[in-house]
């Protein structure tokens, strides 16, 4: 299918190309949760604010017959960057952008709520879709909150579906997950306390650089010796911070870095294993160590049916040759949080064309898509609800 003749193909472009020249950030998508709310009520679903929440969105589209719930969530919060390529729809506000295709995301559910309707699909349905556009991704709390303000209850979520734009697939494609699709997004600092002296007499003090220098080595020996080898774990220092001047041994030193796992266990293990080594730094060297580490986002793992059955879903809209199946990315994704609640499958939706010069990554300035893209997710969501609920 020529996804550019698509008849919501226009729609979807102008309904994405104006959430995209307004582009807000995490918690602040006032505007764009205005414009969700109209237009799901304009198709006669009835759209609220979660209790508690200043923005996002919860609406359900009930068939005509009793029957499981399918949540369908899109992620709807921009960057904190500037745009800087030059499409006529570009970013209207200085310092914020819709780098990583939330402007896309928000489109598509919007679509697939417009499909049911256009094509009077309600009519066949047992059950219900709950559409779940969800603030704050990017900050990882969004989906979190959400589920504190009740939106996978009031009728419950039976399965949940998401997807991302993917610009590292070709737009007639799309990319599935058969459990874990993300992995955790933890962060720590180990902050070291020394003993400042003049760098021509270390002996009199206690060299914060040098016991910190030792521990950037022993953390890659966590992964390399504290993990099974056929284990996901990922230990990156992003921050080492010290010192004022070249012939001072200073005070204190500052390491951050961030983790990522892909099961809770393994998390445990990189955590107990990095406070093991926080307590040895202390004997071996006679530093003070502080550690502090942060859960932010748990591992997203799917659920095995779910993925299969959204797979044989594209694979009839798309042909199977246009379905892969993906290997996990060590990047975060909070609507893990739903799939610690509920079964779900989430889904990569190519909207690259390097014809068009539409090869830039997620978060990078020059970030486009293909919106043939738009049109495509669409129709595999449409198709899953059919599946489902038929």
């Amino acid at each position: 299918m020529d996804f550019e003749e698509h008849p919501l193909y226009a729609w979807l472009s102008e309904f994405r190309r104006d959430i995209h020249r307004h582009p807000e950030t995490a918690n602040q998508e006032s505007r764009t949760t205005a414009k969700l709310k109209d237009l799901l009520e304009s198709l006669s679903v009835p759209a609220e604010i979660p209790q508690g929440m200043q923005t996002g969105l919860v609406g359900l589209l009930q068939g005509a017959q009793p029957g499981k719930v399918l949540a369908l969530r899109a992620d709807i919060d921009a960057l904190p960057m500037e745009e800087l390529n030059g499409a006529p729809y570009r970013s209207s506000r200085p310092g914020v952008m819709h780098a990583c295709g939330h402007d896309g995301h928000a489109a598509i559910m919007a679509g697939v709520a417009k499909n049911l309707f256009d094509l009077n699909l309600l009519a066949q349905m047992k059950g219900a879709v709950k559409f779940l556009f969800q603030p704050a991704e990017e900050r990882g709390t969004g989906a979190r909150d959400m589920i504190g303000a009740g939106v996978l209850d009031d009728p419950p979520v039976d399965r949940a579906l998401a997807c991302h734009m993917y610009p590292y697939l070709p737009v007639g494609q799309v990319g599935l997950f058969k459990s874990a699709s993300h992995a955790s997004v933890d962060s720590f600092q180990f902050k070291i306390q020394g003993k400042g002296t003049h760098g021509a007499s270390p002996h009199k003090g206690i060299d914060p650089i040098y016991a910190g220098a030792q521990l950037v080595g022993s953390l890659q020996g966590v992964i390399g010796r504290s993990l099974d080898p056929t284990e996901t774990g990922l230990i990156s220092v992003g921050k080492f911070q010290s010192g004022s001047a070249f012939n001072i041994i200073p005070d204190s030193a500052l390491i951050e870095g961030t983790v990522r796992t892909m099961r809770v266990e393994t998390q445990k293990t990189i955590e107990q294993r990095m406070a093991e080594l926080a307590r040895g730094l202390e004997a071996s060297f006679g530093v003070e160590v502080e550690l502090i580490y942060s859960k932010m986002v748990p591992p997203c793992v799917g659920d095995e049916q779910a993925a299969q059955e959204l797979y044989h879903s594209a694979a009839k809209v798309l042909g199977e040759e246009n379905v892969k199946w993906l290997e996990p990315s060590t990047g975060g994704e909070d609507f893990a949080y739903i799939t610690q609640k509920v079964p779900g499958a989430f889904m990569r939706v190519g909207c690259g064309n390097q014809a068009k010069g539409l090869i830039h990554s997620l978060h990078s300035p020059y970030f486009d898509m293909d919106e043939a893209a738009l049109p495509l997710a669409v129709e595999v969501f449409t198709q899953a609800v059919r599946d489902y609920l038929a």
